[in-house]
């Protein structure tokens, strides 16, 4: 696990994107798993500004969303299906049928999670899966006391996790209870991983993913075993680290060749 601290979420977004668009450069078919949230926002505000100036080009790549809430349309404007659309495929040059997001009113919801984790092992799996880290360290709706070793499947958030979600819905009836989310399996599957995170409110999760144990109870720590993951996170995120010097003077003094 690479750790890199930035001084704000927009230096981290900007390292970011250049990542992803050097995944894109190299392999062109990139297979990309993608994310949801604030925390995801400025990256791909990057990747659009990349890709207007000609730096980027997306038109071969396939994507595979890490989830979607369950009862919601794909045309619900708090949809994981709204949100990729209003911040990110709307503005890129992506073909529609190589964009992958679960389906909230799948009819048999089990056999939906199983053709999805078959759609990714036929698309040769997931190349770059860019991730978030919630306050209570999970990955994806992973919620704490998930399997490390869980496939896509349907989950029952946690009333935390309602809570935080509430803002986003005018109707707290509409708020949903359950979402299909890919594995944490599915996720350490993934060749390359790429999480960011800010902010002062999740430096106990970043600290206990980090440098605590593997632990179920954060699904995160998992990561610690991923032989290809980096971590980006601001200065906030990082206060509680105890060997933060040390990731600093790791990045600074990295070879030239294996420099971003």
């Amino acid at each position: 696990m690479e750790i890199i601290i930035t001084e704000d979420k927009k230096a981290a977004s900007c390292l970011a994107a250049k990542i992803v668009s050097k995944q894109i450069e190299e392999k062109p078919d990139s297979v990309l798993g993608l994310a949801t949230g604030s925390t995801q926002l400025p990256l791909y505000k990057e990747l659009i500004k990349l890709h207007k100036e000609g730096m980027v080009d997306f038109r071969k790549i396939t994507t595979f969303n890490l989830d979607e809430y369950v009862g919601l349309s794909s045309e619900h404007p708090s949809s994981y299906h709204s949100y990729m659309w209003k911040n990110f495929f709307s503005f890129i040059n992506i073909k529609k049928h190589k964009i992958h997001i679960p389906n909230g009113l799948a009819p048999d919801i089990s056999d939906h999670c199983k053709q999805y984790e078959g759609n990714i092992r036929a698309s040769g799996g997931i190349d770059l899966q860019i991730l978030g880290l919630g306050s209570d360290g999970h990955i994806g709706f992973n919620e704490p006391s998930s399997s490390l070793s869980s496939r896509t499947r349907i989950k029952t958030l946690t009333e935390k996790t309602i809570k935080d979600n509430a803002p986003l819905f005018k109707n707290k009836n509409e708020i949903p209870r359950h979402v299909i989310t890919m594995g944490v399996g599915t996720i350490m599957d993934s060749k390359k991983c790429l999480m960011l995170v800010f902010g002062e409110k999740k430096a106990e999760a970043v600290k206990q993913m980090i440098e605590g144990p593997i632990s179920s109870s954060i699904p995160a720590s998992i990561l610690q075993m991923h032989n290809n993951t980096i971590v980006i996170i601001d200065k906030d995120a990082s206060s509680l680290l105890g060997r933060r010097d040390y990731y600093k003077w790791v990045y600074r003094n990295k070879p030239d060749w294996q420099k971003i």
